[in-house]
């Protein structure tokens, strides 16, 4: 995926700037630790998890396709590797893969021991199979691959025999094999189910695509996640990368800067994690200069009602004049 430059001249964002520049350079980590700006605990948002008030950053980092590398293919590891490295220094925690995704899971795991950060992270998957038993084997190989240790959430990829994986998902998390039990999906047809079971199951986390043109979960999903005592798992913030072909060129708008806001992709998950119901969007990258500027969308103003219309109308005014 291609983004426009995400660097818009915003007069009062001279240090974020500066600190994105160096995101080129070897200077990085030396910028980063042990005080860099985008560690700034003070800045940081969190929400919390309802069914335990565990409080966890509004910008995790999701991993479908972009870790998907072999894991002896050097050049991407030390991407990956900055990628999960600046995620972290500037605040991050969830980490949310599968074994749908390839190598992922292992990447991960790999990238996370060398860091020395693998006990810092939320560490989240999924079990992608039919059968009870099959679930299980998967996610032990899940678990290993993550590094070994307990995993915080496990959830139910894409529905795939949801009623027997819950039954185990439910006993492993009161045995504490678990903390956190969910569901996913990443399509708008699966909103009805993903609500009956917010509402029906003792679930702690749904996972579900929403971002500032898609807007479909904001009619019961969301609503029903907030009701039922639900934390929010928010993937496809960019629309597969739709949004940012539709800004390639354009400059924010001049009211950005008022909204601590410092590049499109920052605009997209500031307007998605700035609703009530949503606990922390997963953006994927291998890139880790947009890995940083993700995290950026983790600190600062958190955009209120009135100004989330505006951003929703200024992005529907684009779309149709496209």
């Amino acid at each position: 995926m291609t983004r426009p430059d995400p660097h818009a001249p915003i007069e009062h964002q001279l240090s974020r700037r500066r600190f994105l520049k160096l995101a080129s350079s070897a200077m990085l980590l030396g910028a980063l630790a042990p005080r860099g700006i985008m560690a700034d605990t003070d800045s940081l948002i969190r929400r919390t998890i309802p069914s335990t008030d565990e409080g966890i950053p509004v910008i995790g980092l999701g991993t479908a396709r972009t870790f998907n590398v072999s894991p002896d293919n050097q050049s991407a590891m030390a991407a990956l590797r900055q990628v999960l490295n600046h995620f972290y220094q500037g605040g991050g925690r969830v980490v949310d893969s599968s074994p749908m995704y390839g190598h992922a899971e292992t990447v991960v795991g790999q990238l996370a021991a060398d860091l020395g950060i693998a006990d810092e992270l939320f560490m989240a998957t999924k079990v992608w199979t039919r059968g009870q038993q099959e679930g299980i084997a998967q996610m032990q190989r899940s678990a290993q691959r993550m590094g070994g240790g307990p995993l915080e959430l496990m959830q139910v990829h894409n529905l795939v025999d949801t009623e027997a994986h819950l039954e185990t998902l439910k006993a492993w998390r009161e045995e504490g094999r678990i903390r956190y039990i969910g569901v996913t999906h990443s399509r708008t047809r699966a909103f009805d189910e993903l609500t009956r079971l917010c509402e029906q199951e003792p679930l702690d986390f749904v996972q579900f695509n929403y971002n500032i043109h898609e807007r479909e979960a904001e009619k019961r999903l969301l609503p029903a996640a907030r009701e039922n005592g639900v934390a929010t798992l928010i993937n496809e913030p960019f629309a597969k990368g739709s949004l940012f072909r539709l800004v390639r060129g354009q400059a924010l708008p001049d009211w950005a800067a008022d909204l601590g806001v410092a590049s499109w992709a920052q605009f997209f998950l500031k307007f998605i994690v700035s609703h009530p119901a949503v606990t922390c969007a997963i953006p994927a990258t291998s890139n880790p200069e947009h890995a940083l500027d993700n995290i950026g969308a983790a600190h600062g103003y958190v955009p209120d009602l009135k100004e989330r219309r505006r951003m929703a109308e200024h992005v529907q005014a684009m779309w149709m004049w496209r």
